[in-house]
């Protein structure tokens, strides 16, 4: 039986510890962390991830901000709320919560972030210094894996890491990031994805698997090998007529199948999810400390 990588006590957790560092920071005399968010349109889910971002703000000792738009805003209003952002001196960290409305152009948006506020690691400015491995802002949900492989003393010198998974926001800067030297990396990296022929070919060859396809339960038991490492980035509100809010969340993987053979394994929810968030927030407080961008 796999032993669960408990993002929920991890997060909170990695929260003490930026609480701590908050407190220390503002005893020196250093300015509050603010991190703001906007919100395009009423999408449920969105408003959810962006309010518990505000409460975590709160928890550690942040400034916040939320900016609610309505989903018929044009880009160019948008834009011009960015720079809005981009020229506060005051806040030191700004993400626009994705998805956006279809006609607005969600490069266009990254890229118009400052790099030294774009705590979500999305600009190319942050994905090139990441690939350098210089010092950047990695984009919250490949660092809330790194954190929790760290947290749990997951060995990846040397092993086969399978990403399924191409996307810029997950799984291509997981592939980077599990390759560079430092720990964890030092892994040999396969990045596989939709057009990969005999997927499990390479998934049973894995030590560690990273799924984030966001096809839920795409990977089952027959396409795992004893003692693997999990990490399931996917979630995926599925239907369901026997959960009073008629959904039921599911990861890329089949929990049940994969769960028996693996030596550790993230749950959905409360696995990456909340790691996601704390990234976020430690990602501002070295903005607001002027860790990254001196």
């Amino acid at each position: 039986m796999a032993e669960l990588l408990d993002g929920k006590i991890t997060a909170k957790n990695l929260r003490l510890e930026i609480k701590e560092e908050v407190n220390n920071w503002l005893a020196s005399g250093g300015k509050k962390p603010h991190l703001a968010a906007i919100l395009v349109g009423d999408d449920g889910a969105s408003q959810t991830y962006v309010e518990n971002k505000v409460k975590a703000c709160e928890e550690v000792g942040f400034d916040s901000t939320l900016r609610r738009l309505p989903a018929a805003i044009t880009e160019e209003e948008l834009l011009r709320e960015v720079d809005g952002i981009n020229d506060n001196p005051d806040i030191d960290g700004l993400i626009v919560q994705l998805p956006l409305p279809d006609h607005i152009s969600v490069e266009r948006v990254t890229q118009h972030i400052h790099p030294e506020k774009d705590v979500d690691g999305f600009h190319p400015v942050n994905v090139g210094r990441m690939v350098k491995n210089l010092p950047s802002y990695i984009s919250a949900t490949p660092f809330g894996i790194l954190k929790l492989l760290e947290k749990y003393d997951i060995d990846t010198q040397g092993k086969h890491c399978v990403v399924i998974g191409r996307s810029e926001i997950v799984g291509s800067p997981m592939s980077i990031l599990m390759a560079r030297k430092g720990n964890p990396g030092n892994a040999t990296v396969t990045l596989t994805h939709s057009r990969t022929q005999n997927l499990k070919s390479h998934t049973l060859q894995a030590d560690i698997i990273i799924a984030a396809l966001g096809i839920p339960e795409f990977l089952t038991g027959d396409m795992v090998k004893e003692g693997a490492v999990i990490i399931d980035v996917g979630i995926t509100r599925v239907p369901d007529a026997t959960k009073k809010r008629g959904f039921s969340l599911k990861g890329d993987v089949k929990f049940d199948e994969v769960e028996p053979k693996a030596s550790y394994i993230t749950p959905v929810p409360g696995g990456v999810g909340p790691m996601t968030i704390a990234s976020l927030l430690y990602n501002t407080l070295l903005s607001a400390q002027k860790k990254v961008f001196a």
